[in-house]
């Protein structure tokens, strides 16, 4: 007996086509009434580079099967898509391909959503979102300002990881060994004027609500208490031998205030303002401060 050859050309598309015209992965909204539970199946979605890698086809073949599974066990599955579009990264991408940004980024978002298709995954496509969609990011402003006018956002200096080929801002996970993850650049240590919110603000409770995350698992609760941050301690004030005009102190957080009898030195960030008076007197600490605000 021979065995079929499988084509998955013709066998995929048939049955993809079938998903579509019977809507099988689009998310009823009147399940509550009819004793349906509901459930929400989202994967971080994807800054759309222009065509999918072997890590995006991992994501989402792991939350395709969390949301088959579901929706095999008698939920109400809601499994969207979207892209994360809207930044530096797609301007300067289509300042060296010479084209709009915003062709760009819907040109790249076509062949991604056509591979992630291909590949077959139980998407609900009519729940696609894109950031860069004013319908979208309207909603983004909206947040913004709420926020601004109970005096959570607000603009202060801080120093930045900077990238001088891709002229934008780098969280520490995207420097790697001293230069950006996408150009390659020598990463630069800049000051800034730039946007913060006042999260500190519900520390407290952030870190007591976490306790009600009784099925995460212990490794990823204990990474949100660590970004949280929350440390006990005391501020304690050095006086400068001979003070400065506007500084007259140093001050430092400790978490053990007992030893610092045993103290031996202090040490200040070559950003200091201390670093820049030192500076003033001796010009041969240039170079190696510049190496230090790089490191």
């Amino acid at each position: 007996m021979s065995i079929p050859v499988y084509t998955p050309h013709n066998l995929e598309k048939t049955i993809q086509n079938y998903w579509i015209t019977h809507n099988t992965f689009t998310t009823q909204e009147k399940s509550e009434k009819s004793g349906q539970k509901n459930f929400y199946c989202l994967a971080m979605i994807p800054y759309p580079s222009g065509s999918l890698h072997m890590g995006h086809v991992r994501n989402y073949t792991l939350s395709d099967v969390i949301a088959r599974y579901q929706r095999l066990q008698g939920y109400n599955v809601l499994h969207p898509m979207g892209w994360d579009a809207f930044g530096l990264p797609a301007e300067n991408a289509a300042i060296k391909h010479h084209v709009p940004p915003a062709q760009w980024t819907e040109n790249n978002i076509c062949a991604m959503r056509t591979q992630l298709q291909t590949l077959g995954y139980g998407i609900d496509w009519e729940r696609e979102i894109k950031t860069c969609d004013p319908d979208y990011y309207r909603w983004e402003q909206w947040l913004f300002l709420q926020l601004y006018k109970k005096g959570l956002a607000y603009q202060k200096r801080a120093w930045v990881n900077w990238d001088p080929i891709d002229n934008t801002v780098l969280a520490n996970e995207q420097v790697v060994d001293g230069k950006g993850w996408r150009s390659g650049a020598l990463v630069e240590r800049k000051e800034i004027n730039q946007w913060f919110f006042k999260i500190t603000q519900y520390t407290e409770e952030l870190l007591e609500d976490l306790t009600q995350l009784t099925e995460w698992p212990p490794e990823v609760i204990r990474m949100q208490s660590n970004w949280i941050g929350r440390s006990t301690g005391t501020e304690v004030h050095f006086s400068l031998v001979t003070p400065l005009p506007d500084l007259k102190k140093i001050t430092v957080f400790t978490t053990r205030a007992d030893t610092l009898l045993g103290a031996t030195y202090l040490a200040i960030a070559p950003e200091h303002p201390l670093a820049h008076h030192a500076l003033a007197k001796q010009p041969a600490l240039a170079s190696a401060l510049a190496l230090l605000k790089n490191t």
